[in-house]
């Protein structure tokens, strides 16, 4: 099975194969898009955020783009930042109003990222500040808010790493910092504990634990609740070598300790606005795993499609579930969708042996990769029983291999490629439903448009002439 994602946090750059398909039938009844390449920063490539809301209903994209100036810390970084030594600076960007916004400044020679994007555009995410972490020897970040035209630095808990993860709509901003307490059990080996927090109007809390050293906020919705994960003691188990790991969710003031599957492992991965919660919990032994659905108080075991494992990436209002699951055999592993008390295969791509379903909207529609069981290929959407490949959907000359979040109007943010870049390049892309009333059932190259912005092209432009247009403007 692919590997875990513990926290919903990393920016994953992916290398993959592409294989260009051929388009649809034109007898084909299928939904169709228009495709905008959101650009670049002056760098070849961008990246995204998994298991977050990277696209809001405005159709507002958050992520991280290559620059081309040089990364003066290379080959040393924070794995944060990215999983990976690269060359060149990367940068929290915004894609809004048909333009690709620089939010940390086309000048700035720190690296940063965009991880999480609410209903007005409001963005958080890390950013470098200058120093090296004694500690870890990488160069240390703290949290940003990208709002109103400027980048608010959120503070810390008094230790050398803080990280903002989500935010909801009323700005209210959780994560995890590091504080000045020394800690041997230290989650990722920051020397001092990491404690969950909440930013709100100008102050940063300390949520606390569950009675052990560290914690970690991962989600907030509207309401203020919020979902995170804590060592729930001081004393390592003799299987992980750490403390128990349970999840919490938080509401007025109150840590509330929710249950596991037995293992001493349990992750959470989405919370929603009625307060339900999803995540991974190990079974006694922390050797298999099952994704699980905390709703009113209980916690519902999906299951898994026969093989050892699943896990879970979103959930959407309806407490739907996605995520994906092994097979028999524990080789191959499937997108699913739980639906009240049933998990659904989504299958693959056919010709694929793998998928993984990423995120569900209010319609149950469905995107996530399918491809070589470790390579995505094809980018799909998945509704009303059926899935699509989204290669099929879009103009010839990209292809997308990753959908990775889809909002309430049925748009989709995916990575992909475009012919005549070189093989890892990879790049973002917005798809756009086609207007109502278009007859599905025509002909199937009409409506497939590839737009490229006016807005991109004027960043490009500025961008040659030195006159970098960015979000303060």
């Amino acid at each position: 099975m692919k590997k875990k994602r513990y926290f919903a946090i990393a920016l994953i750059h992916i290398a993959v194969t592409f294989v260009v398909l051929p388009l649809m039938s034109a007898q084909q009844a299928s939904p169709r898009y228009t495709l905008t390449d959101l650009g670049t920063l002056g760098g070849p490539e961008g990246t995204l955020s998994f298991s977050a809301q990277i696209l809001n209903n405005h159709g507002m994209f958050a992520g991280q783009h290559d620059t081309a100036l040089t990364d003066l810390y290379y080959p040393n970084f924070n794995p944060f930042i990215y999983p990976f030594a690269k060359p060149l600076v990367q940068h929290a960007s915004l894609f809004r109003d048909g333009v690709l916004f620089d939010l940390s400044g086309a000048d700035n020679l720190q690296n940063s990222g965009a991880i999480w994007v609410n209903s007005v555009g409001h963005a958080v995410g890390i950013e470098e500040n200058g120093l090296i972490d004694p500690f870890t020897g990488y160069p240390e970040v703290e949290s940003r808010l990208w709002g109103n035209g400027e980048a608010m630095h959120l503070g810390n808990l008094g230790g050398n790493e803080t990280l903002s993860v989500s935010i909801n709509d009323r700005d209210q901003v959780v994560g995890f910092a590091a504080n000045d307490v020394p800690d041997d059990l230290s989650f990722f080996g920051w020397g001092t504990q990491m404690r969950a927090f909440l930013w709100d109007k100008g102050t940063m809390v300390d949520l606390g634990s569950l009675g052990g050293p560290d914690s970690f906020a991962a989600y907030i919705n509207n309401r203020g609740q919020i979902a995170g994960m804590s060592y729930t003691s001081y004393t390592p188990n003799p299987d992980t070598g750490i403390p128990t790991l349970d999840p919490f969710l938080w509401e007025n003031g109150v840590m509330r300790h929710l249950s596991s599957l037995g293992g001493t492992l349990t992750f959470v991965g989405g919370l929603n606005e009625r307060g339900s919660l999803i995540g991974q919990s190990f079974l006694p032994g922390d050797i298999d795993s099952h994704a699980v659905l905390w709703s009113n108080g209980q916690i519902n075991d999906l299951q898994t499609l026969g093989g050892t494992s699943s896990e879970p990436t979103w959930l959407n209002n309806k407490d739907e579930v996605v995520g994906d699951s092994l097979l028999p055999g524990d080789v191959r592993h499937h997108g699913f969708l739980w639906r009240k008390g049933h998990l659904i295969d989504l299958g693959t791509v056919p010709g694929d042996k793998c998928s993984t379903a990423w995120s569900i909207n209010s319609k149950s529609q469905i995107v996530g990769a399918s491809g070589m069981c470790g390579i995505a290929v094809h980018a799909f959407l998945w509704e009303n029983g059926k899935m699509h490949d989204l290669n099929q959907l879009i103009p010839e000359g990209v292809q997308l291999t990753y959908a990775v979040d889809i909002n309430e109007r049925g748009e989709i943010a995916c990575l992909g490629r475009t012919n005549g870049h070189e093989e890892h390049d990879i790049r973002l892309f917005l798809l756009s439903p086609v207007a109502d009333g278009v007859d599905v059932t025509a002909d199937a190259t009409a409506g497939r448009e590839m737009k490229v912005p006016a807005g991109v092209v004027k960043l490009q432009q500025l961008r040659k002439t030195g006159k970098l247009k960015t979000l303060s403007d």
